[in-house]
């Protein structure tokens, strides 16, 4: 399974979606990828309009609420 956390490093919300990706161990299979850089692209691409957004390979999670319920699912 693909996952990326499309986030902005200075968002309060991100911020606090990484470190618990961080916290549960599972940031070796989660690609950090920063929206206002090269991942603008791809992250407009899967039809983001918020962060942090999390992308299973199939859907976009966007949102702090949305994004820690499929994290729960992956654990």
């Amino acid at each position: 399974m693909t996952l990326v956390l499309y986030h902005r490093i200075a968002d309060a919300e991100c911020a606090a979606v990484r470190w618990i990706i961080v916290e549960r161990g599972l940031k070796p299979r989660i690609d950090f990828q920063n929206v206002l850089t090269d991942a603008a692209e791809a992250f407009a691409a899967h039809g983001g309009e918020r962060v942090p957004a999390l992308w299973d390979g199939e859907s976009l999670h966007q949102g702090r609420a949305a994004v820690l319920d499929a994290l729960d699912g992956i654990r």
